[in-house]
């Protein structure tokens, strides 16, 4: 439940990989509310394709996906986000069939690409939060996938230019990925909370963290009065 009320807690993060949903997802979850982590999902759903390959994790699901100017890179990304859709899907019917179940969805920063539809009844059954980047931390946030890879829809925005190696194209290409969708996910979401604010509420590295959860859920109080 919300607290102090009576109704149930439904927050579904959105945001750009990198940004923090996982980390949010994991102190509210110390709290004891569900969490759905769609990467989670979306691994196990790919895993026949994944193991053929002998990908594991989720950084397998990236290797496997591969560059954007790779051969198998389109099908890859359709069968993705085809696989992205059924996830949400699963979890909205399940929260539909059960009014009173509380969940927090912790979503892939593709999630806006999942279509009209879907993404309407995803604002309908859940409150969604959008963890938004600063400008200052666009290079943060490149510097993070390609050290660290995350399975990335580029959705035609990876344009390699004559001469440029695909860390070059990545480096100036992923600022403007981050740009492009910032305007659907602040279409998508009910509130917005700069991850400069929430780094205030969680230091880095404390994950799991209920006390952080709690600061959270106050400060999303004040910024939705009437959530419920």
């Amino acid at each position: 439940m919300w607290p102090a009320s009576d109704q149930p807690l439904r927050l579904a993060l959105i945001g750009m990989s990198g940004v923090g949903k996982s980390h949010w997802s994991l102190n509210l979850g110390a709290l004891g509310y569900p969490v759905l982590s769609c990467d989670d999902r979306i691994e196990r759903r790919l895993a026949p394709l994944l193991e053929s390959g002998g990908y594991t994790g989720i950084q397998g699901v990236a290797a496997w996906m591969g560059w954007p100017d790779s051969a198998t890179y389109a099908e890859r990304e359709a069968t993705y986000l085809r696989e992205e859709i059924a996830v949400l899907d699963e979890a909205l019917s399940s929260l539909e069939r059960d009014p009173e179940h509380p969940l927090v969805l912790d979503t892939t920063g593709s999630v806006i690409y999942a279509g009209t539809n879907l993404l309407l009844r995803l604002r309908r059954r859940m409150k969604v939060v959008y963890l938004k980047a600063s400008g200052d931390e666009l290079q943060l946030l490149t510097t993070r996938y390609l050290e660290d890879p995350k399975p990335v829809l580029w959705r035609g925005a990876f344009k390699p230019r004559p001469g440029e190696t695909a860390t070059d194209t990545v480096e100036r290409c992923y600022p403007v990925l981050i740009a492009a969708r910032r305007q659907g996910y602040e279409a998508l979401a009910h509130v917005s909370l700069p991850t400069t604010l929430l780094r205030e509420l969680s230091p880095p590295g404390t994950s799991r963290n209920a006390l952080a959860g709690r600061a959270l859920l106050e400060r999303m109080a004040q910024l939705l009065p009437h959530h419920p």
